[in-house]
């Protein structure tokens, strides 16, 4: 590796031992990054330096607009409040928390330019939840919107200074911002230094914590977002995954920056808002999950999507019907993609005249990608087995035993089943373990089992997921009540209630069936197969019943 800019080497202490690490490829000339890179530098100062200070960066839906140059000199003042105000220094972590707006990316590329390691969060976290990553990550500084302030406080204690920004007071983030020069020294970092600290729930529900370099941060411009989407500096890009999601972080901060494009920043919206607020910033590529894209159509207003250059669809798998239908109401063909946070973004698509209804597509160029058995052994067309990716990124978990088990011999498994074809496409068959993807979100299943058994009328609980034609899945518990307790309607939306307030309010149960026991093998583990199995019984007798009707 090359030598460190970080004076606080954590981040290095706790990368996984290099043997473990998948192999890194670098096979397109753009990927021949230099030593010294600082992603923030490439990211904002040279596309002032590009297209000016002057093109559109940001924009949000109330009419709002930051230039490249407005935007440059916030992420220099955000450095200048970070080292001079917190005396944060390379290597340190800044832990940010806020919905997707203007100052949470000038904050984001400051963190990078002051040489420290941004360690993103949902806005939507419960205090045990943040805090559980503040002990994993131990930033130095949180920096948050104010109106997401208070878990942050309730997770941080005493020990950790916390920034709020958007409020009135005096040392609110902005203000401090205000009074500094807006000049500012970018640190020399590594290409190789962790930019970035990326949580994601797995299926245990304890965080593993994904470790990101700077050269990362622009791989993933150089390949999908170059090769697949192909952006010109008059795009503007809009979409509904979170910034804290490596998902949206790609397509509404990195892809538009690297191309001196422009950003639609939403912090909340309905998918038909999202379309709205997208025709009328004049968007040109839309980021969002298949439910969006469906919804979008129910409510008849496909003629919003149909101004798009290009549509995505990534988060959760693209059945072929939703495609079609897409295309059949607006003549878009949609990008399907398949990414994960160990990998940054997206590293199996296609082009929107290549893609194919029901196939993710193939390899994203500077990527490799093949089907493996349960041995290792790379399986042939038409075989079902474990999707395996090599490329220029790679799974790196900070201090965590599952780096074994995501990479092996130098592929990174996703934990998807795939088919190939023979001509190559990549087609989804299921998932290879117990994570729960709904709408567009992961979702560990013991991490709502262990909120769920919380409420105190619970004996125990196991959660799976349910296929769901709208969502993909959806969340299902099965739960044992205490004895004298009664279920019914009321008490499943209590124990929904109860879980919102426990954890993220996403992950709560939509489902919820009481069962007198849980099926359980001889030695006592439970049989989480067999619930699914009863819900796949369950639809098909529900199926079976209305084909008679008919």
């Amino acid at each position: 590796m090359s030598t460190s800019a970080h004076v606080d080497t954590f981040t290095r202490d706790h990368l996984p031992p290099a043997e473990s690490w998948p192999a890194l490829e670098f096979t397109l000339p753009e990927l021949q990054y230099p030593e010294r890179l600082n992603a923030a530098c490439v990211l904002i100062d040279d596309a002032v330096a590009t297209h000016g200070a002057d093109r559109p960066a940001l924009r949000t839906p109330d009419g709002e607009v930051w230039t490249y140059g407005e935007l440059q000199l916030r992420s220099n003042q955000a450095a200048q409040v970070l080292t001079e105000d917190f005396g944060v220094v390379p290597g340190n972590r800044v832990l940010l928390r806020g919905p997707n707006n203007p100052w949470l990316v000038a904050a984001w590329l400051g963190v990078l330019k002051a040489g420290a390691v941004v360690v993103t969060t949902m806005p939507m976290l419960r205090a045990a939840e943040i805090a559980t990553l503040i002990e994993l990550t131990k930033p130095a500084v949180a920096i948050s919107d104010h109106r997401f302030v208070d878990e942050l406080v309730t997770a941080a204690g005493a020990g950790l200074d916390v920034l709020a920004y958007g409020g009135s007071g005096i040392g609110d983030f902005t203000a401090r911002c205000a009074a500094k020069s807006g000049e500012f020294t970018a640190m020399d970092t590594a290409a190789d230094d962790v930019a970035l600290l990326g949580p994601t729930s797995g299926t245990t529900g304890v965080p593993k914590v994904t470790m990101h370099f700077h050269r990362d941060i622009l791989a993933i411009a150089d390949t999908f977002a170059r090769h697949i989407l192909q952006p010109t500096s008059e795009d503007v890009f809009a979409g509904s995954p979170p910034l804290a999601f490596t998902f949206g972080l790609g397509g509404l901060v990195i892809f538009p920056l690297r191309f001196g494009a422009s950003a639609l920043l939403t912090e909340r919206a309905t998918p038909v808002e999202l379309a709205e607020y997208a025709a009328a910033a004049g968007a040109t590529i839309l980021f969002t999950a298949p439910t969006a894209y469906r919804a979008i159509l129910k409510a008849e207003r496909g003629d919003l999507l149909s101004r798009l250059r290009i549509a995505v669809s990534a988060g959760e798998h693209l059945p072929k019907e939703t495609w079609q239908a897409v295309y059949d109401a607006t003549g878009v063909r949609l990008v399907n993609g398949i990414g994960a946070t160990e990998m940054l973004h997206v590293f199996i698509s296609a082009v929107s005249e290549d893609s194919r209804p029901g196939a993710t597509g193939k390899a994203v160029p500077g990527f490799r990608a093949t089907i493996l058995d349960d041995a290792g052994s790379e399986l042939g067309a038409n075989q079902a087995g474990r999707l395996a990716v090599i490329g220029p990124t790679g799974c790196r978990y900070m201090d965590d035993e599952r780096q074994g088990k995501y990479v092996s011999h130098g592929w990174n498994l996703t934990g998807d089943t795939f088919i190939r074809d023979e001509d190559g496409y990549f087609i989804y068959q299921s998932r290879s373990d117990d994570m729960i993807v709904t709408s567009g979100y992961n979702i560990g299943a013991p991490e709502v089992e262990a909120a769920i058994n919380q409420h105190p009328d619970v004996m125990e609980n196991a959660v799976v997921g349910k296929p769901d034609p709208e969502r993909g899945s959806v969340v299902c518990a099965f739960i044992v009540l205490r004895e004298e307790v009664e279920g019914g309607a009321a008490k499943q939306k209590e124990i929904q209630d109860f879980v919102k307030q426990t954890i993220a309010p996403y992950k709560y149960p939509r489902e919820i069936r009481f069962v007198d026991e849980l099926p359980r093998n001889p030695s006592g583990k439970l049989q989480h197969f067999k619930l699914r199995q009863s819900l796949e019984n369950s639809n098909d007798q529900l199926a079976h019943a209305a084909a008679l009707q008919a």
